[in-house]
């Protein structure tokens, strides 16, 4: 099955696929060691698709995540910078400061 066909798919049929597939892969891997299987692909299939689902269901998990979280991400962002600025301020500051010294010395070597 395509991945876009099962985007198309609701939470809940992707479950009842799931479990069935599944189900499926269960009889496939006994099939296979009997030597009964006569569609070696479709072992491939169903695990694949499996896989799939879980990344559907990951995805949608993230997006819900990642909508919470967006806001207290850039206000986090924001009071970093904020902070940072009186620190930046406070190293021009020194390094203005310990250059005033340096320039006393070459003037009175002079």
């Amino acid at each position: 099955m395509k991945f876009a066909e099962l985007r198309d798919k609701t939470q809940d049929e992707l479950e009842t696929m799931l479990s069935n597939l599944k189900k499926e892969s269960f009889n496939l891997r006994f099939q296979r060691v009997t030597g009964e299987l006569a569609n070696t692909a479709r072992f491939r299939e169903v695990r694949r698709t499996i896989a799939q689902i879980y990344t559907l269901f990951n995805d949608e998990g993230s997006k819900q995540g990642q909508a919470a979280k967006a806001p207290k991400a850039k206000a986090a962002k924001a009071e970093k910078k904020e902070a940072k600025a009186p620190k930046a301020e406070a190293k021009t500051e020194k390094k203005a400061e310990a250059k005033k010294p340096a320039a006393k010395k070459k003037a009175a070597k002079e």
